[in-house]
């Protein structure tokens, strides 16, 4: 019990820790790689509680869609 409070607590906090890195950079680049981190790990708490679909989902659709697009874009 004292492990699964101890990762949802990391997740969290590197969670925060990206968001305000996202808002706070200023390439777009890294906004983007920071703004992936953050999915990541929602996606890996959304896991934790049980909500794998939920979870899966997001990794597929936010980080595989939007994460991708907006590099690919970005270059052209």
């Amino acid at each position: 019990m004292i492990a699964h409070a101890l990762i949802f607590y990391l997740l969290s906090s590197i969670t925060i820790l990206s968001s305000i890195m996202v808002i706070s950079s200023k390439n777009t680049v890294h906004s983007v790689f920071f703004l992936i981190l953050a999915f990541v790990n929602v996606s890996c708490l959304f896991i934790m509680i049980g909500a794998e679909f939920v979870g899966m989902i997001l990794l597929i659709v936010y980080v595989g869609g939007r994460g991708v697009i907006f590099i690919c874009c970005n270059d052209a």
